[in-house]
């Protein structure tokens, strides 16, 4: 057997049943970001993301906007979780050859994004490799009535997601902003149940949150807020890097959410949480319903 046939999701499972956890850690893998005991009233969170030339980003990309996404990418899983990001570290792979300037605007990308979300930039290590590999790992911190997992979804809770969906490669996977303050409004204002970003695609993103908090959804086309950019809808439930939030809440709040939501940024309920049985279904416009699989980009 070789990884393309065992599949990511199989892969992560069979390195991590083996991982013991001291009393320390709260949630290890399988969320946004590891959940670690820290003070009285804060968890850390901690997270890492990898970029790869040819993979995330081609030759053709500026560089200081891959500066951008490397940093922002893990900004996204900080949010995800209702918390703060605070320090990270760098880590670079880059040829020899690589021209000074590209180096130069990958670290002001970098740079200028952390001064953004308040992130000390504290070390790291950088090596010779054929193509650029950038790896980041953040710290962020969350109060603890303020921490969102995606294994808390509750039967009849309303399914949001912000911003618009599908063609990210279109640009917006390189040049988008993290919704960190979408974020920290909706966890200190209500009773956020389960949260993810999305990076894998919506429908393989929420079927994570299904899978974790053992549940079933129905979403609906005429509610999705489709990106321009996208080519259709059936592609655009499925491309990943959207970075845009996918959250539950009760049914009871989420009409106050729609009053009082105070950003731009657009906000769109799609459905709602369900039991288990009732599986993955998605309603068309025109009322047809239908099961579906919580299918997207997958590394293997």
């Amino acid at each position: 057997m070789i990884l393309k046939d065992l599949g990511e999701s199989r892969f992560i499972d069979r390195v991590t049943r083996h991982i013991k956890l001291s009393n320390r850690i709260v949630k290890g893998a399988g969320d946004d970001a590891a959940v670690i005991k820290y003070t009285k009233d804060k968890y850390l969170l901690f997270t890492t993301d990898m970029l790869i030339q040819g993979k995330h980003f081609d030759k053709t990309a500026k560089a200081e906007l891959v500066g951008k996404k490397s940093i922002s990418c893990n900004v996204s899983d900080i949010a995800a979780m209702g918390g703060a990001p605070k320090f990270a570290v760098i880590s670079i792979g880059m040829p020899g050859s690589l021209d000074i300037k590209y180096a130069d605007n990958l670290y002001k990308g970098i740079r200028k994004t952390a001064d953004k979300f308040k992130v000390d930039l504290v070390g790291g290590d950088t090596v010779s490799s054929e193509n650029i590999v950038i790896n980041i790992a953040l710290i962020g911190e969350v109060e603890k009535e303020n921490l969102v997992l995606r294994s808390g979804a509750k039967k009849y809770d309303a399914i949001f997601v912000t911003g618009h969906i599908g063609g990210s490669i279109k640009g917006k996977h390189l040049n988008f902003t993290p919704r960190l303050e979408e974020a920290r409004f909706l966890v200190k204002n209500f009773k956020i149940n389960s949260m993810i970003d999305i990076s894998d695609g919506l429908l393989a993103d929420l079927g994570h949150i299904l899978e974790a908090s053992n549940a079933g959804a129905v979403i609906y086309e005429r509610a999705m807020p489709v990106s321009k950019s996208a080519a259709d809808f059936n592609s655009a439930i499925k491309e990943g890097e959207d970075f845009e939030l996918i959250f539950t809440l009760s049914e009871k709040d989420a009409g106050r959410l729609a009053r009082i939501w105070p950003f731009k940024t657009r906000l769109s309920k799609i459905g709602r949480i369900l039991n288990k049985p009732k599986g993955f279904c998605l309603v068309r416009k025109n009322g047809k319903q239908e099961k579906i699989k919580p299918t997207g980009f997958t590394h293997f």
